[in-house]
């Protein structure tokens, strides 16, 4: 666990690392068939930010990727029809409230707007010019990721 997330137990921890690969079935599942586009490009975007977004977010996102393949795998094989898929990650995506406020609000909000950054990334995975850039009217309907409770973070508020 990076510094930055020292607040939090293992478990909490974990949990948020593994918002990423629910997000990932969540979204990329929406039309009741998960893409492998989509699933490519989501581990690929996981790389990606582990070294191109600020040092608190890159580095949780190295370790988001240390076994993400394994976790999505995981997900995807256990959560297969739709209905159950939905009902399990919104869950276990409105368990994040209570970690992601114990954060610094300003972590906690750019953690929580990563999320729905990843959600709209996979959602433009598949469909449009060459399968890529358009996202469908059942992945648009899940994209503000609903169940998880904005962070906002006011500069002013913290000087």
């Amino acid at each position: 666990m990076t510094e930055y997330f020292k607040v939090l137990s293992d478990a909490e921890f974990d949990k948020l690392k593994d918002a990423i690969s629910l997000i990932t079935v969540y979204i990329a599942g929406a039309d009741g068939d998960i893409d492998e586009d989509e699933t490519k490009w989501a581990e690929k975007v996981t790389k990606i930010r582990s070294y191109n977004l600020p040092k608190k977010l890159a580095s949780f996102y190295e370790e988001v990727g240390v076994d993400f393949h394994d976790r999505l795998e995981n997900y995807m094989s256990s959560l297969s029809d739709l209905e159950t898929r939905n009902s399990t990650v919104e869950k276990a995506l409105t368990d994040l409230n209570p970690i992601l406020v114990k954060l610094p609000t300003k972590l906690g909000a750019e953690l929580y707007s990563s999320y729905i950054s990843f959600a709209k990334h996979v959602a433009k995975a598949s469909g449009g010019f060459l399968g890529f850039f358009s996202i469908g009217p059942k992945e648009a309907a899940l994209l503000d990721l609903e169940m998880i409770t904005p962070i906002i973070w006011d500069e002013e508020e913290e000087v």
